[in-house]
């Protein structure tokens, strides 16, 4: 069952079942009160003689027609009397006026004072007025007017009723009261139905459009449901799923896509000195290299590229784990400053068997202290400086290393002079297997793993690795590490 129809019947069962529900308690109550249903009919009937006009209309009319033929009934107090009883049980009363002066009124007037103030002046001879309204105090009547054809004398006889206005409304408008509010009823109920189909079933109806979407594949649309209510949070909850979603399959789809390309890279660099290694080791068995001088130069190839391959093994290994993160860090507290002296130390000696100047900055206090993995920490250090050595193409090639505190952080700089690199570049460098050269020649891009590495171990560290290069004048690579809470800086 549809909750369209649900609410369909919900309301239909609103509006019967208080109807049903208020005709049987009235009957209830009223059978309680009179005993049987045949008392009530008849505690009906009496009531409606009560108010019904025509019973006090025909007794006023036979008595106009009585004094009609009979002049002398206009003082005739026994028949007045026999009159006003009839009417009483109508709850009216009969008044005599004479060139306006009361000569006559029933005694359910006796304390009305205003009586001759409410009653009409003489309208005409045989003048005959029906349905004429008055109001004494806090109570209404209604008049009824005869006026005598004698206008000499110029009597009139008023048939006076006394009137509930509100029972006498009720019961004169009751039909219409009863349909006008039943049609109220059924209007509110149908207009109430109508606004929770548009509020309810609508949006439902879209959220479920959207859900075959999806279940299609169909990602590319936006579920619009501006609402506050329970309705517009699941409907802002589909949508940010739906979005989720769409970002998830992109993210997948981008991650096939690196996942051919890094399947490409790895095949096109280990086939690399793979192929110079079986080329040599083919020389050597045909007999290419037939001195000794030839041989041991084929074998020191031979292990170079044995080397490459080693290295560039290790390496997809390290950026695996640490992709995975299933390569645990030995954490540890270091004073960074004499931890980057002795490294600067070592490499100054390095760098000066290579021809490369070195020249280092490091502002910063003795006592600051950094959270640290010393050995990971080294390598994203060595990595950045491989990787400045093979981009030196200046006759003075230099690094310079510098060491700031920056707010709660240590900020590294590397810079060196080297061929610097292309700005749509700069952006991929952290990226596994980019390298600069496309042609990804090994004598000056390594495995296109140190900076995607270096870049993994610093997240590792809660730190960041950043670039900024000039082309033709240099790169600086720089380096950002919390500083420990508690240790003090300059």
């Amino acid at each position: 069952m549809s909750i369209r129809f649900k609410l369909l019947l919900s309301y239909a069962a609103m509006l019967i079942i208080p109807l049903i529900l208020i005709l049987l308690i009235t009957s209830l109550l009223l059978v309680s009160l009179r005993g049987n249903m045949t008392s009530v009919r008849g505690a009906y009937e009496s009531t409606e003689n009560r108010f019904d006009h025509d019973v006090v209309e025909h007794v006023a009319k036979g008595i106009w027609r009585s004094i009609q033929r009979d002049p002398e009934l206009w003082i005739d107090r026994p028949y007045l009397d026999e009159m006003t009883t009839e009417l009483h049980k109508n709850d009216a009363g009969l008044v005599i006026r004479e060139n306006n002066t009361l000569i006559y009124h029933s005694d359910i007037f006796n304390q009305l004072t205003d009586l001759a103030s409410i009653l009409p002046p003489y309208k005409g001879p045989g003048v005959v007025t029906h349905d004429i309204l008055r109001k004494s105090g806090n109570v209404d009547y209604e008049i009824m007017q005869f006026d005598s054809r004698n206008e000499k004398q110029r009597n009139t006889l008023f048939i006076v009723l006394k009137i509930n206005p509100i029972v006498y409304f009720i019961h004169r408008y009751f039909t219409v009261m009863f349909f006008a509010l039943l049609i109220i009823l059924i209007g509110t109920h149908v207009l109430l139905t109508t606004y929770m189909s548009k509020n309810i079933i609508k949006p439902l109806q879209a959220l479920r459009d959207a859900a075959r979407e999806i279940k299609e594949g169909r990602l590319d649309f936006k579920l619009g449901v501006a609402r506050k209510d329970e309705i517009g949070q699941l409907s802002t909850a589909f949508e940010e799923m739906r979005s989720r979603l769409q970002d998830s399959l992109e993210v997948q789809k981008q991650y096939e896509t690196n996942r051919k390309e890094l399947i490409a890279s790895i095949s096109h660099d280990l086939r690399t000195p793979l192929t110079a290694i079986r080329g040599y080791v083919d020389g050597i068995i045909e007999g290419v290299a037939d001195t000794p001088e030839k041989n041991r130069k084929y074998m020191q190839t031979i292990a170079i590229k044995a080397d490459e391959l080693d290295h560039l093994i290790n390496e997809l290994f390290l950026y695996s784990k640490l992709d995975l993160n299933r390569l645990p860090f030995q954490f540890e507290t270091v004073h960074l400053r004499p931890f980057l002296q002795d490294w600067t130390e070592e490499l100054m000696f390095e760098l000066g068997k290579k021809g490369i100047a070195l020249r280092t900055e490091i502002h910063i206090s003795p006592d600051i202290l950094v959270t640290m993995d010393r050995d990971h920490f080294r390598r994203v250090l060595n990595n950045i400086i491989q990787n400045s050595e093979r981009y030196m193409d200046k006759p003075a090639p230099t690094i310079q290393i510098a060491a700031n505190q920056v707010d709660e952080s240590v900020v590294i700089e590397l810079t060196d002079n080297g061929s610097g690199i292309e700005p749509n570049a700069l952006q991929h460098i952290f990226e596994r297997f980019y390298r600069v050269d496309e042609s990804r020649n090994t004598n000056t891009g390594g495995s296109g793993l140190g900076l995607a590495i270096a870049k993994q171990i610093m997240e590792g560290h809660g730190g960041r690795i950043d670039a900024r290069s000039q082309l033709f004048e240099g790169t600086t690579i720089i380096l950002t590490i919390p500083i420990k809470q508690g240790s003090t800086g300059e």
